[in-house]
């Protein structure tokens, strides 16, 4: 009897040193080469060689047209918020996004007289059973003509859409907040 349980007692002792010497080869993540950082010329030169591509020319296009001309003006009246990270006052105008438009959840938003499309991530609403806390709930309490605060950290453009695209990072309405951007962890 003590031979099988000696024997036992060492087949289990190898078998865990065979698990953990396996496991640790495999927790070790292979290096992966850094990128190098382009310089300014080789920036410069790779933007040039894009303009000249289909994507590139009708881009430059756009810019000229008056569609990108009012883009780029609307840009212009909040690019210092944007960079302060400070409130800016906003209407709420349409509480759907343009047609055909891939943003995800937001709404059509007036601030000092032009028109921005305000995105807020991906609204998944409905789609887990167990998620008790929407982060999009309040939000879709919003009527037209809400006034609110938005505080972002970027705006962008793009040939498709004919306002600026503005990234909130948090939304109040009545003093009250109603949208946080919750930052991943673990990333950018």
């Amino acid at each position: 009897m003590k031979k099988i349980i000696f024997a036992g007692v060492i087949s289990l002792i190898l078998l865990g040193g065979f698990v953990y010497s396996t496991r640790e080869v495999n927790n070790q993540t292979p290096k992966k080469p850094i990128p190098k950082l382009l310089s300014a010329a080789e920036m410069k030169a790779k933007l040039k060689k894009w303009e000249a591509t289909p994507d590139g020319i009708q881009y430059k296009k756009w810019q000229a047209s008056p569609a990108g001309k009012k883009v780029h003006a609307s840009i212009a009246k909040i690019s210092q918020s944007i960079k302060d990270k400070s409130n800016m006052e906003a209407v709420v105008t349409s509480l759907s996004l343009p047609p055909g438009s891939r943003l995800g959840f937001g709404v059509m938003v007036r601030i000092n007289d032009a028109d921005y499309i305000l995105t807020l991530g991906l609204d998944k609403q409905g789609k887990n059973a167990l998620d008790f806390k929407n982060e999009y709930e309040q939000l879709h309490s919003l009527k037209v003509n809400d006034k609110i605060s938005i505080k972002s950290h970027s705006v962008s453009q793009a040939p498709k859409y004919s306002y600026p695209i503005i990234a909130g990072d948090y939304v109040e309405r009545d003093h009250k907040q109603i949208y946080k951007r919750v930052l991943r962890k673990g990333g950018c």
